[in-house]
């Protein structure tokens, strides 16, 4: 083990991304690394405790701090000790493991992440995907070993992916696509048929074998959730400090929409949805209008001064023909950030086709793990610190661009109420993860605060007690 009076933070940090990519060579995958697209995660008992004993001998290892001079080195060890602790608690404590939709995502996304972007000439993707199809009957072996009883929530969600998964195969199968057909390798049909038995066969152990656990199977506890907040957000407030805030300022957010609605024609503030529905683009002009927007936005940006724009080009374009059958039952992005290494000179916005019937500042950031922690990956960004490092951009862009006048009255007002919604979400990560809500009342709680439907309720609640 190296000394840590004489390892630099680079050097360390080296051992620790390639550490993280031959671990997990799915997300290295999307985050640009592909040094190990033919691969899947090794989930074997074997495999898991050799993960977990090298991210010890890392943590073990860490420099120490303020022997280098200024640099974002040292301050990356710190973000990575972080990420290395809340990972030995979820690999030991077996809240990722034991969860069978983390498996049948990571599945799914192991093959369509090579697609997704033109890293590489069709022929060399389509002979990793074939690899990786190849690879799953032994996947999902090591899966069933981790997931004998799961909570309810977590195997409903877990079968759609699959049923993505099959959707997906299929489109692969019977070779829909010239493109594709004329790649592919020879191998590649078998593979994709052997796949589909991998996922059939999951489904089925799914649906047949794995027993219900009780909702209080999805907290990860008040323990866990301290690390979170100090190792993932380094925040020093504690969890009923945040909750406490979320609740007032839900309270603001409410009363604030319901006392304005009236001064935006409105007579409650769900209408102001339906209001803006009216306005959208006829099926003629519905891909134009998403450039068109990008550029009025740009434009007054650039003449507001209100950030630096990146001359980083994004075609909106529809989804790729074989996404859209598996799309609705998977963690299918139409925003998915570009790889931090080797992305495209045009980053495609993936939107919801129609017929008749960005982290660019990231990907150049002094940060080493800046560069790829909010990374989208098979279930949820590369590192859990990404969210505090990138998250939250959106938000700030959308209130600046209002704040311009970007944004016309009904807009802002419509705009608003997804404050109440994450508010709501803070709540609910709270109380669900410290045992004082179940999952069914979390859903409760969204419908009733957050005004969404049944369906979407259950689905941001399963996602909240998936990932705390």
């Amino acid at each position: 083990m190296p000394d840590d009076a004489t390892t630099t933070s680079s050097d360390w940090l080296g051992r620790f991304f390639a550490s993280y990519y031959e671990r997990r060579p799915v997300n290295a995958t999307f985050i640009g690394v592909h040094d190990h697209d033919s691969r899947l995660p090794d989930l074997s008992r074997e495999g898991v405790q050799s993960t977990v004993d090298e991210m010890r001998s890392l943590l073990a290892s860490v420099p120490k701090a303020g022997l280098e001079p200024a640099s974002a080195d040292p301050i990356d060890c710190r973000v990575a000790e972080g990420f290395l602790r809340i990972q030995i608690w979820e690999y030991e404590s077996r809240h990722l493991l034991r969860n069978p939709s983390v498996h049948a995502g990571e599945a799914v996304f192991g093959m369509m992440s090579l697609l997704l972007s033109d890293f590489a000439p069709l022929e060399r993707r389509l002979e990793s995907l074939s690899a990786r199809m190849e690879a799953l009957p032994d996947f999902f072996a090591q899966a069933r070993l981790h997931c004998h009883a799961a909570p309810p929530g977590w195997t409903r969600r877990a079968i759609r992916e699959c049923e993505g998964g099959l959707a997906f195969l299929d489109y692969i199968v019977s070779q829909r696509s010239d493109e594709l057909s004329n790649a592919a390798p020879s191998s590649l049909p078998g593979a994709a048929k052997l796949a589909a038995e991998a996922f059939g066969e999951f489904r089925h152990f799914l649906e047949a074998d794995v027993g219900e656990r009780d909702d209080a199977g999805v907290a990860c506890g008040a323990e866990a959730f301290e690390l979170y907040l100090s190792e993932g957000h380094f925040l020093d407030r504690d969890a009923s400090e945040i909750v406490a805030y979320a609740r007032e300022e839900l309270d603001r957010a409410t009363t604030w929409l319901a006392d304005s609605a009236s001064e935006y024609g409105l007579e409650h503030p769900d209408d102001a949805v339906e209001r803006l529905a009216d306005l959208g683009p006829d099926v003629e002009g519905y891909y134009r209008r998403y450039e068109d927007v990008w550029h009025n936005v740009r434009e007054l940006s650039e003449e507001r001064d209100l950030v630096t724009w990146p001359d980083f080009p994004i075609r909106y374009a529809p989804r790729p023909e074989w996404a859209r059958a598996a799309a609705p039952s998977l963690y299918f992005l139409f925003y998915r950030s570009p790889p931090a290494f080797g992305g495209p000179a045009i980053h495609d916005y993936l939107v919801t086709p129609i017929d008749e019937s960005m982290n660019w500042h990231a990907r150049r950031a002094p940060s080493r793990i800046g560069r790829i922690a909010a990374v989208d990956c098979s279930a949820r960004i590369a590192m859990f610190c990404g969210a505090t490092m990138a998250e939250g951009w959106a938000c700030y862009a959308t209130d600046l661009v209002a704040e311009a006048g970007g944004l016309t009255p009904l807009e802002q007002y419509a705009e608003y109420r997804g404050r109440v919604r994450m508010c709501a979400r803070a709540i609910v990560d709270v109380e669900l993860h410290h045992g004082r809500m179940t999952l069914e009342q979390a859903a409760a709680f969204y419908v009733a605060t957050a005004g969404m439907n049944s369906a979407a309720a259950e689905a941001e609640a399963v996602k909240n007690s998936m990932f705390p």
